[in-house]
Order: C-alpha cells, then sequence, then structure tokens
C-alpha cells in the first residue's frame, strides 16, 4: 500500500506577501497612467513624502551591512565573521535594488534618469546620490554574483570575481561610505526648515557613524530570522562579536550626537537649553537618543545579553527602531511643510513601500532557498527533511572565496 504524497502548497504568509507585491504593482501602474499626484498627498508645500524618508534615506543606512561586514572581514581580516558576509550582501543588494525602485516611481520623469549621466552637476549632493546609487547596485550585484555562478558551476566567471574580489570590496567601503554621507550633504540644504536640534554641519559625519552601527545589527537581525526560517542559525559568538562592536560604534555615535548639542549653541547653549525647553521636539529627541542609542549600546556592552539571541535580537531591533526614528525626524517629522500646507502619506504611498519590502522579502527567501547563500555547518543546522538546507546540502557552501 503506498502512501499518498501530500500536496506541496505555499505558506499562507508568502502568500499573504504575494498579495501585497500585486497591490505595489496594481498602484504602480495607477500612477503611471494617471501621473504622481494622483495617488500621493505630495504637494509644492511637501515636495518629499514617505517614500524619500522611509524607501531612500532609512533603506539605504538598513543596507549598511553589506560594506561594514565587508570590511570587518576583508579588511580587517576578522574571520569569525566570515559565514555572515554573503547573507549581509545579499541584503545590502535588495537593499538597494528596493530603493531604486522607490525612486522611479516618486521621480516626476523617471524615464529622463539617464540624462543625469550626461549633465553632471558636480556641485549638488542629489547628483552625488545617484551616481553613488547606480555604482554601488553595480558592485553589490558583482559581489553576490558568485552564489549565481556557484549554483550553474560557471566556473570561468567565478575565477574572475574571484580575481578582482579585494579590488570589488575597495570599491563597495569607498562608494557606500560616500553614500551614506552624501545624504547627510544632502539635509544641510535645509537650514531653515529643519529643526535645530537636527540640523547641524556634521550631518554626513552623523549619517555615516550611525549607518556603521545599524550594518552589524542589521545582519544580527537578518541571520536571527534566518535561522528560524531555514535552519542554519549563525554560531552565537559570531552575533555576540558583532553585538560588541556596535556598542563600540554607538558610542562614538552618541559622543558625536551630545558633543554637538553641547558646542553648537557655545558659549550660550542655545541648543542645550532647547532640549528643556522646546516641546515636543526634545521629547522627539530624547526618546531617539535614549531609545535608540544609550539603551541598545548598554545591552550590547553586557555579557549577559550577549550569550542571548533573544537578547541579541531584541538591542539590534533598538538599533535600527533609533536609525529609523532619525531619518523619518530628519525627512518628516522635524522638517514641516511650507505654511498653509499639511502632509499626510496616502494609502497608496503607503502600499508601495509596503509591496516593495514585501518583495524584497520574498527574493530573499528564495535566494536563500535556491542559491548557496548560508555558510554551512553541521552542528548547526536543525534537521528538516522539507528544507532546502538539508535537501540540497550540497548546494550550502561558503563565501565568495571558499
Amino acid at each position: 500500500m503506498t502512501t499518498p504524497q501530500k500536496e506541496r502548497r505555499l505558506p499562507v504568509g508568502t502568500l499573504f506577501l504575494a498579495l501585497l507585491v500585486v497591490i505595489f504593482l496594481a498602484t504602480a501602474v495607477v500612477r503611471y497612467a494617471k501621473g504622481l499626484g494622483f495617488i500621493s498627498n505630495m504637494s509644492d508645500g511637501r515636495g518629499w513624502g514617505i517614500w524619500i524618508g522611509f524607501d531612500l534615506y532609512c533603506g539605504v543606512a538598513l543596507a549598511a551591512g553589506g560594506f561594514t561586514l565587508a570590511a570587518i572581514v576583508y579588511i580587517f581580516h576578522l574571520e569569525k565573521y566570515h559565514p555572515v558576509v554573503r547573507p549581509a550582501i545579499l541584503t545590502a543588494f535588495l537593499g538597494y535594488l528596493l530603493v531604486v525602485f522607490a525612486l522611479l516611481v516618486d521621480l516626476g520623469q523617471p524615464w529622463y534618469i539617464w540624462k543625469m549621466i550626461f549633465n553632471p552637476n558636480i556641485h549638488s549632493p542629489l547628483y552625488e546620490v545617484g551616481w553613488c546609487v547606480m555604482l554601488y547596485t553595480a558592485v553589490l550585484a558583482l559581489e553576490i554574483s558568485p552564489a549565481v555562478f556557484e549554483k550553474l558551476n560557471w566556473s570561468i566567471p567565478l575565477k574572475f570575481i574571484r580575481m578582482i574580489q579585494i579590488p570589488l570590496i575597495i570599491a563597495g567601503i569607498v562608494i557606500s561610505t560616500g553614500h551614506q554621507n552624501s545624504l547627510g550633504s544632502m539635509s544641510l540644504l535645509f537650514s531653515n526648515t529643519l529643526n535645530h536640534l537636527w540640523y547641524t554641519p556634521i550631518l554626513p559625519l552623523l549619517f555615516f557613524v550611525s549607518a556603521v552601527a545599524v550594518g552589524p545589527a542589521m545582519v544580527i537581525l537578518e541571520s536571527t530570522l534566518s535561522g528560524k526560517a531555514f535552519g542554519h542559525q549563525v554560531k552565537l559568538e559570531v552575533l555576540s562579536g558583532l553585538g560588541k562592536i556596535v556598542s563600540y560604534i554607538l558610542g562614538v555615535y552618541l559622543a558625536l550626537k551630545v558633543g554637538d548639542i553641547v558646542f553648537a549653541g557655545w558659549p550660550h547653549f542655545n541648543e542645550l537649553k532647547a532640549l528643556g525647553n522646546e516641546y515636543p521636539a526634545n521629547v522627539f529627541w530624547f526618546a531617539e537618543v535614549i531609545l535608540g542609542v544609550i539603551l541598545p549600546m548598554v545591552l550590547f556592552s553586557m555579557p549577559k545579553v550577549r550569550q542571548s539571541r533573544t537578547g541579541l535580537f531584541c538591542s539590534a531591533l533598538l538599533v535600527i527602531g533609533g536609525l529609523v526614528f532619525n531619518r523619518f525626524n530628519i525627512t518628516l517629522i522635524q522638517l514641516p511643510p511650507r505654511p498653509g500646507y499639511t502632509y499626510f502619506p496616502s494609502w497608496q504611498e503607503f502600499a508601495v513601500s509596503i509591496g516593495l519590502v514585501s518583495g524584497g522579502i520574498i527574493v530573499f527567501m528564495l535566494a536563500n532557498r535556491f542559491l548557496p547563500i548560508a555558510e554551512h555547518h553541521e552542528e548547526s543546522v536543525e534537521h528538516k527533511p522539507d528544507k532546502a538546507a538539508t535537501t540540497e546540502a550540497g548546494s550550502i557552501v561558503g563565501p565568495i572565496d571558499k
């Protein structure tokens, strides 16, 4: 007697994500048919909406795990973090692709974007941002390409990528560093509108340091969730080490942030006084710094927290939430529209951002299922017969130079 084969169905969560992607695609079709104003609440008094704040400013910073982990492993030769390099680069690549798709929806006439290449404005931060997005996306595509070549057994292109690996890594670090800085430089244009508790000449430096801090935090988050979903957990000592690195970087960021507030109003301490009497901006500032910087810095510095996957995961969430809150403060909350205008995102604007993130999650799951993304550790793999991690164990190999 034969046992009937169980019918394989897509999980409900994946179907829901796919539905969100379909809603995004339908919204995008309407946007291109009817125009930007038909689906968004942006106006001449509020040129930047949630897409710039979330998709661009947050998306680029949250993709920083790619260049920070590449620097940690290939420049500083901290080999124990090797297993998380490729997932970090994949996350960064998908993050930048989502930024590109979001910009193509947000730009008034995206079909003219190529003209930027032939009409250089070297004094424009936006020009630098455009080039950084194009170049770093291309570099990330090359950095993640070995996973595809290994899957297809294409030895010649794989050897070529290995030959140029270190120049690629260095190029990615340089371009991404410039990109994080340039987003801060672009915010310097708001000297008359951005709240003075956030506006500072060192915004480019603050953007860069905060992105470096959130990069390893994103790797902790992504590795924890991937371990739950695919059964190939990263060793605790790797995540613990990343948490310790984050605590040091948050310390540097906190010194810059507080030092700027203290010395910006010297000798009258105007900004410092504003923290005591400028309500409600001071509440937002303290919430951002205490919950998003000080608290995770203290937690990551505690050995007991670093020995707990739950503790590491929650601390990483605080860092990520703090950065997202900071970018929203700078691009939306503390950047008021022109007098007489108000702004709250339309449901279509939410649908675009949510649909893009949903699509990124689906592609990430497919990549982990069909490509050699995660490094295989026999002692850490949970035995789940229906998972790709165990059925295609031979395809789960190490990073680029394994």
